[in-house]
């Protein structure tokens, strides 16, 4: 079976190479029915004997997944998301029992991302070929934001043509707040004013005691360095290109946080660019503000309109957002990304104790130690990582695929 939005890309089905074992109940009959017309690619017959077997048994994980595959073969996006999702929640539920998915969580979980997107560029099709130009555009930005591969890519270019022509103009960089392009040098600064803050929270030792702090003030890069600025960096002062650099420094990637970067890596780009690392203090107030929120846009639990994080695979930097993508998760001073998409290194050291024994004005962390901070969590982890008081320690010398940074500057 060709696959039509992509102009003809053959649809490629992951089905487990044996039976299943799940447990016998109601509808497993129709469920290996499924599952063997599947294999034959009789994609429509599959999907109503799996949806009847579903009907006796909402419980069976396989049956979900299978119909998620006959689904995604079919193009009807909404479905096949749906029963991945489900799959993945009952899997979670159920782990302990002898009902498992076919595949592996992270092959799912990728599954999963990639139809949501084919159903964006399908619902942008849809609206522009009904005159509907405002929402095929943000139906475009959500694929994009979500990450593209290939053939999506090519599709996503070929709809961004048919916009008006002062959007579909440099459409393969995403243009970030305020007009300037991410693959550009120019970063735009935000001044967090001069004043005191909150400091710390009850949640972690390392995070205590809660304290007013004051900090002079400073400027702030309002996204994380991206691949196209770190690539300049490279081009012009032809230092070591970090791991997997041909992989990130795609045409597609352009607008991304650069990762893969030491702590060493990241205070020479800021040096070269006439700025330096952030203290730790200047990023947490950066990120809560005055009033000290338990996340940069307040006291809400994040969701996915927050931050960019719960990621199972880094997948060729797909997994990154492009910086300034989340709206809703901008800190009160306006800093983007500040949680999730790239942990961010900051100039101290780490020491557990730090915070009982640090002065309240301008602190810097030890003069010495083993380990440096990275704050803000990334797209690979768990919510309890974006707090905005969450501290976490890391070897300088770490050139990780969730590692990126920002930059600060006295004025």
């Amino acid at each position: 079976m060709r696959h039509m939005l992509a102009g003809g890309m053959a649809v490629c089905l992951f089905i487990a190479s044996g039976a299943v074992a799940y447990a016998a109940g109601a509808g497993e009959q129709e469920v290996s029915k499924g599952e063997d017309l599947l294999r034959s690619k009789q994609y429509a017959e599959a999907r109503r004997t799996l949806e009847a077997g579903l009907a006796k048994d909402p419980s069976n994980i396989p049956g979900h997944f299978y119909l998620a595959e006959a689904c995604r073969a079919l193009e009807s996006w909404n479905c096949a998301e749906e029963h991945y999702d489900t799959a993945l929640q009952l899997d979670a539920k159920f782990k302990s029992g002898s009902t498992h998915l076919p595949k592996s969580k992270a092959k799912v979980w990728r599954l999963r991302e990639e139809v949501r997107v084919w159903g964006l560029l399908s619902e942008a099709k849809g609206m522009l070929a009904s005159g509907k130009v405002k929402p095929a555009e943000e139906a475009l930005d959500n694929a994009n934001e979500l990450g593209l591969n290939s053939d999506q890519q090519s599709l996503y270019q070929q709809l961004q043509a048919k916009l008006p022509r002062s959007r579909s103009a440099g459409a393969s960089h995403k243009q970030l707040p305020g007009g300037s392009q991410a693959s550009t040098l120019e970063m735009p600064m935000v001044l967090v004013p001069a004043g005191k803050f909150t400091r710390g929270s009850n949640l972690a030792d390392d995070e205590k005691p809660i304290r007013k702090i004051y900090l002079n003030a400073f400027y702030m890069d309002k996204y994380e360095v991206t691949v196209g600025q770190y690539a300049k960096y490279l081009e012009v002062t032809d230092m070591e290109e970090p791991p997997d650099w041909e992989t990130m420094n795609q045409s597609q990637h352009q607008s991304r946080p650069v990762v893969n970067v030491s702590w060493e890596d990241a205070v020479n780009y800021c040096k070269w660019a006439g700025k330096r690392l952030p203290t730790e203090a200047e990023w947490e107030k950066a990120a809560r503000g005055a009033n000290g929120g338990i996340y940069p846009w307040g006291n809400e639990a994040p969701t996915r309109l927050h931050a960019n994080y719960g990621r199972s695979d880094w997948n060729e930097h797909m997994a990154l957002s492009p910086v300034g993508a989340f709206e809703a998760g901008k800190s009160p001073y306006g800093i983007y990304d500040l949680a999730g998409n790239a942990w961010e290194w900051v100039f101290d050291w780490y020491e557990h104790d730090f915070y009982k024994k640090s002065p309240e004005k301008n602190p810097i962390g030890p003069p010495k130690g083993e380990e440096k901070v990275v704050r803000g969590g990334s797209w690979l982890y768990v919510a309890e990582f974006l707090r905005s008081a969450h501290r976490f320690n890391a070897q300088p010398s770490n050139r990780h695929f969730g590692y990126g940074f920002r930059c600060a500057k006295t004025p």
